[in-house]
């Protein structure tokens, strides 16, 4: 048998540098890519003619001007007639060159501060933020199966959002925490946030006390002043329009809270086509870009310079049963127009990792790949959603949680510039080797072979034969070990006692006083 046809082995590892307890130890750590911002380095894909986007453009202003947007909150009704805006009862009509002043004021990147500097992310550019799932009301796994959203998985959410690398910003609750109750479900959840994590905070816009609590917990977190808060963004909100064009009372008082504090407002349209908006993606695209057009210049009426977001969030609906279907062909058109959009008005581009699947299967993996795919390649900056989403954002699921990480810190890796040194492009090796060798051995090789490629969380490289030898692991067993290795492994992230005590103290007192209000 021919050299080239002998299968090598792998080059033997150096001498250890550490005891053997503590380097078996070390080896048997989860191994991630170490902490780091995804940045694009190639120019955002396009769908769409440069007519054809005025087209949704032009006609989006339309909508404004001629059809217009119910805002339900008197108070922000009030801010729109001094800026200019068309009043008429609930229903508010725009000038297109009152939205184009508006917008012009908007910035086009800004950072987005956590209380460790280090976890500070970009927002806009050619930065990728990569976010967890936030919101669903269950979660599950393969021991418990589906259930409720309680406070012990929320911890558990938060801190796998702490511990992986790939997780840039927790941007909600991974699931909601339905046994603590609603008046201050926001205080404990906010204080898990602050003291579980060291990334960036978010607060949810469900009324006055809700979102100006959730502010002074990421000042208090920060230990920072208020003047401080006021020129640092440090919280995120994302608003959602109750398509089609209205917007509640909530989510405009989340707006003015917000923004006239410079913290991070994302408006982000639900637009289902053929449920909330026009069957068809473009006439979706239309009805998402006026309401993220209102809602952005409202942001700008209530302070200039605000940090804001577009949103886009456009699928489709599964005609034969009405459910919301994600990772489609049409989502991916949808996220990649919108990101043209987005770069016509200056803005970043909030997307997301999404599935319609109901279990931790083939249809979960290539619906967050298509998905990751079009956020990649269309412009995407804010990513929600992007590790634990199932059932259409009904549940947080941990195994597809560490599979979506996994497809995370690939595309991380993709996006790495390609090395072009003297060094890399490999002509002493090639000639070390000659024809008909192998490159195992080679001094280039040894010198790189520890991380010269990704190492994957999930995927099984083994042969059949060493596979089978293994038990024949499947990619959901192997997520279901690695969940909870990485809550094993889990460490507090430090906080200055004087500013836990600070935390501590203001909650109980705002429990104390009630919280917020409920209906019950």
């Amino acid at each position: 048998m021919s050299q080239s046809a002998t299968r090598p082995t792998p080059p033997e590892r150096g001498p250890r540098r550490r005891g053997r307890t503590a380097g078996a130890k070390q080896a048997r750590r989860i191994q991630q890519p170490k902490k780091g911002q995804a940045r694009r380095l190639f120019p955002p894909q396009t769908l769409i003619s440069e007519d054809e986007l005025e087209s949704i453009h032009r006609t989006s202003l339309q909508v404004l001007k001629e059809i217009g947007i119910e805002f339900m909150l008197p108070e922000a009704r009030g801010l729109l007639k001094d800026a200019g805006a068309d009043v008429r009862g609930e229903r508010v009509h725009f000038e297109p060159e009152l939205i184009e002043k508006a917008l012009a004021s908007a910035p086009a990147e800004f950072d987005y501060h956590a209380r460790n500097p280090e976890n500070t992310v970009r927002i806009g550019g050619d930065w990728m933020t990569f976010c967890a799932i936030s919101s669903p009301p269950n979660s599950s796994d393969l021991d418990n199966g589906r259930r409720p959203g309680n406070q012990a998985d929320f911890r558990n959410f938060v801190k796998l959002s702490q511990y992986f690398n790939a997780i840039d910003v927790v941007a909600g609750y991974p699931v909601e925490p339905i046994d603590l109750h609603p008046s201050t479900r926001h205080l404990d959840a906010v204080r898990d946030l602050a003291t579980l994590t060291d990334k960036p905070l978010y607060g949810y816009s469900l009324g006055i006390e809700r979102i100006t609590d959730a502010i002074e917990m990421a000042r208090i977190a920060r230990g920072i002043t208020h003047e401080e808060l006021d020129r640092q963004p440090s919280i995120l909100s994302i608003i959602n329009t109750n398509s089609p064009l209205k917007l509640d009372v909530p989510m405009l008082q989340g707006i003015i809270e917000m923004s006239s504090r410079n913290q991070v407002i994302c408006i982000t349209p639900f637009t289902l086509a053929g449920a909330m908006a026009p069957v068809t993606v473009a006439g979706a695209l239309v009805e998402q870009n006026a309401e993220a057009l209102a809602g952005m210049a409202f942001t700008q009426i209530v302070r200039p310079g605000a940090p804001v977001i577009y949103g886009g969030f456009t699928s489709n609906v599964d005609m034969k049963s009405g459910a919301p279907a994600f990772g489609t062909p049409e989502y991916m058109k949808s996220t990649i127009a919108t990101g043209q959009l987005a770069r016509r008005y200056g803005i970043p581009f909030r997307t997301s990792n999404t599935c319609a699947a109901n279990a931790v299967d083939a249809q979960a993996a290539y619906e967050s790949v298509f998905s990751l795919w079009a956020v990649t390649m269309g412009g995407g900056n804010l990513i929600k959603h992007g590790a634990g989403w199932m059932e259409g954002g009904l549940v947080a699921s941990f195994e597809k949680f560490i599979l979506d990480v996994d497809l995370i810190q690939m595309i991380k890796e993709f996006l790495k510039p390609l090395e072009m040194t003297q060094d890399a492009l490999g002509f002493d090796a090639i000639q070390e080797v000659g024809p008909g060798g192998h490159f195992f051995g080679a001094q280039h090789t040894l010198a790189r072979y520890e991380s010269a490629f990704y190492s994957p969380l999930i995927s099984d490289w083994r042969n059949f034969e060493q596979w089978e030898a293994a038990g024949r692991p499947q990619a959901f067993d192997k997520a279901n070990a690695l969940w909870k290795q990485a809550l094993d492994e889990y460490e507090r992230p430090p906080m200055d006692p004087a500013i836990r005590e600070e935390l501590d103290t203001f909650v109980e007192r705002r429990r104390e006083e009630g919280g917020a209000p409920t209906d019950f």
